[in-house]
Parts: C-alpha cells; structure tokens; sequence
C-alpha cells in the first residue's frame, strides 16, 4: 500500500494543481496563460519523445502542431456549417489524428536517417509547410488565417465552452490524460528501446529490432500528441494561422524541452511552464524578450546542460547527502559576480533597445531599475559596461570554485555509494 501510495502521489498532486489553480490565480489573464501552459506542457512532452526518448533533433515539430489546430478549426467550421451533434471535447483527438496522418506521411520520408540528416530533412519539411500556408489559401487562410466560434457547437453536459474557464478545465483534463499516456509509453518495452535507439542503434539491430522502425513509431506518437495540442490550441484561441506551423513555433518548444530539462519526464513540463509564463510576462515589459529566450537557451546548454530538472535534481541529492554545505562558500564567492554580470548585460540589452526605439522616434528616456535615465547620455552605458566587465571577470577566476566544490561533493557522496 505505500509503494502504491507513493507511486500515485506524483499524479494527485499534479491532478489537484491542476484543479486548484484557477481558484488562486482566477484573474482572465492568469486563466489564459494557464490554458497556454497546458497545452504546451503537452506539445513540449510530445517533442521530448523525439529528442529526449529516442535521441532525434527535429527542427520542425510545429508542422504537427499547426496541422492538427488547422484540421481541428476546420471540423469545427464544418460541425458549425452542418449543424452536427459534435461537442468540443471531441475536437483535440480530431487534431491528434490529423496529426498521426502526417507523422506516418512525413515520418517514412525524415526517420530513414537519424543525427544531422534526420535534423535537416525535419527543417526542410517546416519550412515546406510553413511556406505552402501562403499559397494554399483555401485550407490555411492566408495571413489571416483561420477563425471558429466554440461556442456554437453542441453543448457537453451542458457547457457550451463559452467561458475560459471551461476551457482551462477542458485542457486540464486532456493535458492529465495526454501526460499520464506518454509518461506510461516511456515505462512499456518500446519506450526503453526507443532509449536503446538513441544510446546505440547498431546494438539494437544485432538483438533485432529495426531502429528505423522505432524511430518511425516514435515519430508518429510524437506527431499524434503534438496534433492533440494543436487542437486544444485551435479551442483556447479560436484562430489558426500560419505562425503555428512556423520556425519560431518550432524553435520555441526546443527551447522548452532544453530549458527544462530533456534528461528527464518532468523537465519539458517545467520548461514549458517557465517559458509560457516569461513568454507573456516579458513581452509586456520589453520588446527585446526573444533576445533574453536566445541567452536563457545559451546559458542553460553552457552551464547546465541537465536542465532546471536536472540542476534540481543534482542539489537535491546533494541535501540528501548531507554534503550540500561543501557548495555554500563557492556559490556565495560567485554569486555577486553573477548578479552583476546579469545586471550590467540587462542594462546593456535595455539601453541598446531603448536608443532603437529613439530611432523610431520614441524616445530616449527610459527608467531601468527603479532610476529614471536617458539611453542617449553616456552615465548609465559606463555603469552598464562596467557591471558586465567587472562581473564577467570575476565569474571567470571564480567559476573554477564551483568546479572544485561539486568534485569534493561527488567524491563524498560515491564514497558513500550514493553516487
């Protein structure tokens, strides 16, 4: 009863955030942004079965994604148009499948190779589609894309799916289910030898599987979860258009799964959850928040290439060790220098965005943290400078502290035999 109990926790815990959460945050904006985390959590874990499960960098995830949300919109413009008993819960399989039909059609073409070949073949399929939405106008809209009304198809137990909170609740229930199946594929004989595939695919044809025919099967799970999110996606916004299908959609959920963590299960769900709420928060800050996306990416595969998950993970069983307080003088000697690298690159970001935005005549005047301060005058670019350099330094002659310390701390947790 307790390794059962400890084996459900994980899943009640996140079945009661999910329904807790529009009760502590039930503001419109918070309701949306949540309805966004949920179906990215679910696009980010569907691009995890190809990068972190079976070991295959796609460049174009997004086509599935837009597909599934274009196939999904156009059922509901169709159930709307005839007049048909379909009810909106329906509508996120209808995406899935969509999306199984082109991961089968574009899978037997990219999963022929894997590495770099796979990588390039999975852009050039992007790219395909993305361009094709601006000349087949019929099925993608054009640049306007296109648009339903959710609230005209038939009722489920009597909710019409007007309000965005129904709409959370319905993607937090997909979300539950879509999460539970996929982490259970990764526990089944096929997710371990999509693990095999990815560590070494010629061991896998010696003990004979095909790694072609796994990588395929994984393709096609991956497409048929990431159409589930397209049509949960085409619900939440009633709109479609060909941003999905493109290259920053595709680039946005690598970032999710890297940030995150694609070491782990948990960590495309973290990645997404912090991207979407910095995705939105940002933007509403300052023009320049992809350029802060690009640096988070860059920082995270430098530093820690593990992931949040990952890095988490590593503290943790430090603290269970015991030998956590070896870390605390070399993170205390480095952190300053840290902050004020990440001060003085922020203010050169800010001030640099600001003297852009005086070229398009709004001004020079700007107030960085908490300080009123002109981007044209030289003061905050010498401060701005000097933070970056000062600090820049400093992490590098102290940077090897920490390397030290995690050594010490390995070494004591395996002479312990828990490494």
């Amino acid at each position: 009863m307790t390794a059962r109990l400890s084996w459900l926790a994980p899943w009640l815990a996140f079945a009661l955030i999910l329904i807790a959460a529009p009760r502590v945050f039930p503001s419109p904006t918070a309701l949306t942004m949540m309805s966004l985390m949920g179906v990215m959590i679910i696009f980010a874990l569907s691009y995890n079965m190809l990068l972190g499960q079976t070991g295959l960098l796609s460049f174009g995830h997004a086509v599935y994604y837009g597909l599934g949300g274009f196939v999904a919109i156009h059922t509901m413009n169709a159930v709307i148009h005839n007049k048909l008993g379909l009810s909106i819960p329906v509508i996120p399989l209808v995406g899935g499948l969509a999306g199984l039909v082109f991961g089968v059609l574009f899978g037997l073409i990219s999963t022929r190779r894997a590495g770099l070949v796979f990588s390039m073949i999975s852009l050039g399929i992007g790219e395909l589609v993305s361009s094709s939405s601006f000349i087949l106008r019929t099925f993608f809209g054009g640049e306007e894309g296109i648009t339903t009304n959710r609230s005209k198809l038939a009722p489920f137990l009597g909710h019409k799916f007007g309000p965005q909170l129904e709409v959370y609740y319905l993607i937090g229930v997909w979300c539950f289910v879509c999460v539970v199946a996929m982490y259970a594929l990764t526990r089944t004989p096929f997710g371990r030898m999509c693990n095999a595939v990815r560590e070494n695919p010629e061991r896998v044809e010696f003990v004979g599987y095909s790694p072609r025919m796994v990588r395929l099967i994984a393709f096609c799970f991956a497409a048929f979860f990431a159409g589930i999110a397209g049509g949960l996606a085409a619900i939440s916004f009633e709109i479609m258009n060909a941003q999905q299908l493109g290259a920053q959609q595709s680039s946005l959920v690598l970032l999710m799964a890297y940030i995150g963590g694609v070491g782990s299960f948990a960590g495309p769900i973290v990645g997404a959850v912090i991207i979407t709420y910095l995705q939105i928060m940002l933007s509403d800050v300052t023009s320049a928040w992809q350029l802060y996306f690009g640096l988070m990416f860059i920082a995270v595969v430098m530093f820690a290439p593990e992931g949040v998950v990952g890095w988490t993970m590593l503290h943790l069983r430090a603290l269970r060790g015991g030998v956590a307080w070896r870390l605390a003088p070399a993170y205390a000697a480095v952190g300053p220098a840290l902050v004020a690298t990440g001060a003085g690159a922020i203010m050169i970001i800010e001030l640099a965005n600001r003297q852009l935005a005086e070229a398009r005549s709004e001004g020079s005047a700007m107030r960085l943290f908490g300080f009123d301060v002109d981007a044209s005058t030289l003061p905050p670019w010498i401060v701005a400078v000097a933070l970056f350099a000062a600090g820049t330094i400093l992490v590098l002659r102290l940077w090897p502290r920490v390397g030290d310390a995690w050594g010490a701390v390995n070494a004591r947790l395996h002479f312990r035999g828990e490494g």
